[in-house]
């Protein structure tokens, strides 16, 4: 019985490796000399010739300008990683109970899948250009967050409970201040859930519906069993989904990191210092990837 185990989890692994080989022979043909490339020009002053790149290493003086000479590059490294967590632990929110929604038996639910399917397109790279620059796309992302926003009495909740809670203590009107930001900016979430979407909703339909059964003759509720069945059976995927929202945010070139390497990079021509930055943002969401996926491995239930 072992021998036909390891033999299954052989073969498994081996699909696993067939399947992401693609990407691992271009990373080895593509990817790795220009990463080698820009690790150089961060440890070097960069000078352009007719003849091309002249690299003189400097003693990590690119790095070193980053973190005690630039003026804004530590703040925007703090605002940009703590805007990715609470936006990222927010799309997972509302990547799951989306799909929840979409898992259950009604009318339309093709469609209704099918809709939540378009934010994957649209979030592609070349939508999101015609985003940026097609006047009516823009003109319907500012109606939508207008429209969250145009509540007065929404407003004056809003400084009701931030206004109260200042007294009490400056956390709890920080908390207050970040959950009125992921509402207002909605659109930014549900435009980087469709992914996310996806899996959780593959997940759902692996559930038997004979533990939902078992569950309900023993007289649990839907939200015991949505404790106890759903999220320790759908948690693996959790920590897929984590990873893949932190990177896909770190890929986004609107943050204020990225467009500040973009600047320094295309219309500066600092390319040492600018490729400084993308590494040490580079490593510093690398980081968070581990620490993050550490913390949520201990809680994930693994099953056979």
């Amino acid at each position: 019985m072992k021998k036909k185990n390891v033999g299954l989890m052989g073969r498994r692994a081996l699909y696993g490796y067939l399947f992401i080989l693609p990407f691992i022979l271009g990373f080895v043909f593509f990817m790795i000399k220009p990463l080698g490339q820009s690790l150089r020009m961060a440890l070097s002053d960069v000078v352009i010739s007719n003849q091309g790149f002249e690299l003189n290493w400097n003693n990590f003086a690119n790095f070193k300008k980053a973190f005690l000479v630039d003026a804004e590059f530590n703040r925007m490294l703090v605002e940009s990683i703590s805007q990715m967590i609470f936006q990222s632990l927010a799309t997972i929110v509302f990547s799951f109970f989306v799909a929840l929604l979409l898992n259950q038996k009604f009318k339309g639910r093709t469609l209704a899948r099918s809709i939540f399917f378009l934010a994957v397109i649209l979030s592609s790279g070349v939508l999101v250009g015609l985003e940026s620059s097609n006047s009516l796309m823009a003109q319907l992302k500012d109606m939508i967050e207008e429209a969250g926003n145009a509540n007065s009495i929404t407003e004056v909740l809003e400084d009701i409970l931030i206004s109260s809670s200042s007294g009490v203590g400056g956390i709890s009107s920080r908390i207050f201040e970040k959950v009125f930001e992921i509402i207002d900016s909605i659109y930014d979430v549900a435009m980087a859930s469709g992914i996310q979407i996806i899996i959780f909703l593959s997940g759902l339909q692996t559930i038997s519906p004979g533990m939902y059964e078992a569950a309900h003759m023993e007289g649990c509720t839907a939200w015991e069993t949505l404790w106890k069945i759903t999220v320790p059976m759908v948690s693996p995927l959790m920590l897929v989904c984590w990873i893949y929202t932190i990177i896909d945010f770190f890929m986004k070139s609107d943050n204020q990191i990225m467009d500040k390497i973009n600047t320094q990079m295309t219309e500066l021509l600092n390319y040492g210092f600018s490729s400084a930055m993308a590494w040490i943002y580079f490593i510093v969401c690398m980081l968070l990837i581990g620490i993050s996926s550490l913390i949520i491995s201990k809680v994930v239930y693994n099953y056979d």
